[in-house]
């Protein structure tokens, strides 16, 4: 299967002593080889932030 489910996590969370959130998304290994990036809102902070595909 070329689908692959990836968990993305916050990146400013952690640096601000909050619980980091996450969010499951899928990418195309075969065409997007790197890792996923997405902004998505995080509740603990109350707003927007950069989330980064974290290892399974």
């Amino acid at each position: 299967m070329p689908r692959e489910t990836v968990i993305l996590e916050c990146t400013e969370a952690r640096k601000e002593g909050k619980p980091p959130s996450r969010y499951m998304s899928t990418r195309n290994k075969k065409l997007q080889t790197d890792p996923v990036e997405k902004k998505k809102y995080n509740r603990f902070l109350r707003r927007h932030t950069l989330h980064r595909e974290i290892k399974n």
